[in-house]
């Protein structure tokens, strides 16, 4: 059989105010339809990341290398309905994405580090996800926030979305407790304005989105996150060691 060639997307990260926000989604609005997924327009997206012993991840997104991955674990609405165990990998402007569900108990498992289950797990990318846990130590680093509303347009596979409201949430991995304290971490007033498309981007849409390059977001939401949860808790690391190990 032939092998699935890995198909890559283009991803574009924009920085830009809430009032610039909601102008461009009325000018959007023409060309584009909201996802039916989003209830009343919106979800919330929280995502646990994972990260290896040296770090891997953050490092390499940091060092600005080319290609590179990250894993994690994704829910919507803090809701058990759909786990997600998702791979991202990154070439410059271009991700591949391979996702496989997970059940609840199977979540509450890898949090303990019980990960025999994955080497024999019906999906691949779980077993391969056994192998990075086991021989890279790979490990919960934190939870990632954040409030989306997504537009999508089906010629050119094109998705844009407005990830409003991004936090660091702290104190436990239980990504299904809704009352996990969080941390802001972009300017006031700001968001991330994020741009996917397969085969290619119209040329009026093109023309709406801020000039290619100006406030162009070379952070990600994780590294962010991860930053802002480590300056706490090396904050804290005089008067709760034990807690700071945990989140980290």
């Amino acid at each position: 059989m032939e092998e699935k060639k890995m198909l890559y997307r283009n991803e574009w990260k924009y920085h830009i105010s809430l009032w610039e926000a909601e102008l461009l989604k009325r000018r959007l609005q023409p060309f584009l339809k909201l996802d039916s997924h989003a209830a009343d327009g919106k979800y919330m997206i929280r995502s646990l990341y994972f990260d290896d012993l040296w770090n891997s991840s953050y490092e390499e997104k940091m060092m600005g290398v080319e290609t590179r991955q990250k894993w994690r674990i994704r829910i919507y609405n803090c809701s058990d309905a759909n786990i997600k165990l998702e791979r991202k990998k990154k070439r410059g402007s271009y991700i591949h994405k391979d996702s496989a569900s997970i059940t609840h108990e199977e979540f509450d498992k890898i949090l303990v580090g019980d990960y025999g289950f994955l080497l024999t797990h019906r999906a691949p990318l779980c077993r391969e996800f056994y192998y990075e846990s086991v021989a890279r130590m790979q490990r919960p680093k934190v939870i990632v926030d954040y409030e989306r509303v997504p537009m999508i347009q089906e010629e050119g596979d094109v998705r844009i979305t407005f990830d409003s409201d991004v936090r660091a949430a702290i104190g436990s991995n239980d990504i299904f407790d809704p009352t996990l304290p969080t941390l802001a971490v972009l300017e006031p007033g700001m968001l991330v304005l994020e741009v996917k498309f397969t085969e290619f981007l119209p040329d009026i849409i093109r023309e709406l989105l801020p000039p290619e390059g100006q406030q162009f977001l070379a952070v990600s939401k994780y590294t962010l996150c991860y930053e802002r949860a480590w300056h706490l808790t090396d904050g804290l690391a005089g008067i709760n060691k034990t807690n700071r190990r945990y989140i980290r």
